[in-house]
C-alpha cells in the first residue's frame, strides 16, 4: 500500500446494454454523450505479455475530441488498482516520439467508444471496445489507508447491485483486445 492516492477500478463485460442502461437509470446515473477515445498502450522495453505488471510502469497516449492525453500507470495491488499521473500534451506525434525516447514500445492499439456517468463518487464508463465487446467500469479513488483491494470489494458490492448480466474481468482493455486479436 502507498500514501499517493490510487486509481481503483473494476471492470465487467456486459451481457444486455440495454438492460445495463436501465439498471443505471434506475439508480439516477445518467450517461454522457459517446466519445471516441483512440488509445496507443506503452510498455518498458524488456517487458511482455504473461508477465507481471504490478510495480511496472506502463505509458498511455490518448486521443479524444483532438485532444492528446498522456498518462503513465503504475500497478499496485493487481492491474486496476495503480497510481495514476497524467496531462494534456500539444502534439501527439512529438509525445510520441519522447515516450519512445523513454524506453516504452507500442503495444495495442485501443479504439472505444466512451460514455459517462457518475454512482455517487463512483465515476462510471460504459465503452464499446473494437475487437473486445462492450464493458462497464466503476472507478473510484482507494480512501486514505484503504488498499485497492478493499476499495475494488466496495466498487464489485455497488457493481452486483445492478443485478444485471456482467461478468467480471481482471485484464486492461490492452489485454484484452490483444486476446481478442490473437490468430486462432
Amino acid at each position: 500500500m502507498t500514501d499517493e492516492a490510487q486509481e481503483i477500478e473494476v471492470k465487467y463485460r456486459v451481457g444486455d446494454l440495454t438492460a445495463l442502461r436501465d439498471a443505471l437509470t434506475r439508480r439516477g446515473v445518467t450517461l454522457s454523450a459517446p466519445t471516441r477515445q483512440d488509445d496507443q498502450a506503452y510498455a518498458p522495453a524488456g517487458w511482455d505479455y504473461g508477465r507481471s505488471k504490478i510495480g511496472v510502469a506502463f505509458a498511455r497516449l490518448r486521443t479524444q475530441q483532438d485532444r492528446h492525453l498522456f498518462t503513465v500507470k503504475t500497478p499496485v495491488d493487481n492491474e486496476m488498482a495503480c497510481l495514476e499521473h497524467g496531462t494534456e500534451v500539444a502534439d501527439r506525434q512529438q509525445m510520441r516520439q519522447a515516450i519512445l525516447a523513454m524506453g516504452f514500445r507500442p503495444t495495442v492499439r485501443i479504439v472505444k467508444t466512451r460514455r459517462t456517468g457518475t454512482l455517487g463518487e463512483v465515476y462510471v464508463c460504459v465503452d464499446e471496445v473494437e475487437h473486445a465487446g462492450v464493458f462497464i467500469e466503476f472507478e473510484c479513488t482507494a480512501r486514505a489507508g484503504e488498499s485497492g483491494t478493499i476499495a475494488q470489494h466496495r466498487l464489485d458490492a455497488l457493481a452486483r447491485s445492478l443485478e444485471v448480466d456482467l461478468q467480471r474481468v481482471s485484464d486492461t482493455y490492452d489485454s484484452l483486445v490483444r486476446a481478442a486479436m490473437a490468430p486462432a
